[in-house]
């Protein structure tokens, strides 16, 4: 059994080894580059609004990225595993079609997201009013807005159903 993973490992190990460190490396270097290209295009110092607007940008830039490399990764180590990829890639296409079909929702909210990121209508550590709910805004991702009100409870909604927002100046 020792000889068997032995063997293994030198065919397979080291390679699945070095993907994962490299996807590592990576996510690191793009989060950072990604952090560094947002904090340029906002040139001046990053107190108060900017800075918001700098963590907003790169929590969901960063995560989406992240996402995708690591999707890319699994994909490159499931054939090292013994794994054939076509029918899980010819699955994941049909699937993608289906849910294209069926979720609508879930890509207007993602359409809605990237414009109300875009617009800079508001960002985390922001008070304001969204869909009826007084709060700071605790986090924005493309397809939701997360609200944290005075009681200290977070309501997700999702941001296709975002049609006024008022932004509450301290």
């Amino acid at each position: 059994m020792l000889e068997t993973f032995l063997s293994w490992f030198s065919a397979h190990g080291f390679r699945v080894l070095i993907i994962l460190i490299v996807t590592l490396l990576v996510s690191q270097f793009l989060k950072s580059f990604l952090e560094k290209a947002i904090k340029g295009t906002v040139k001046n110092k990053l107190q108060g609004e900017r800075k918001k607007r700098v963590d907003t940008l790169v929590s969901i830039f960063g995560g989406t990225i992240k996402f995708i490399i690591w999707i890319v990764a699994i994909m490159i180590i499931l054939p090292e595993l013994g794994v054939n990829i076509a029918p899980i890639l010819a699955g994941v296409g049909l699937m993608g079609l289906a849910v294209g079909m069926a979720a609508k929702d879930i890509i207007a909210d993602f359409i809605s997201g990237l414009f109300l990121i875009l617009e800079d209508q508001y960002r985390i550590g922001d008070r304001v009013n969204v869909a009826g709910i007084d709060g700071v805004v605790y986090e924005i991702t493309l397809r939701r807005t997360i609200l944290k009100d005075a009681e200290g409870d977070f309501h997700s909604i999702p941001n296709s159903q975002i049609k006024v927002v008022t932004k509450k100046l301290k």
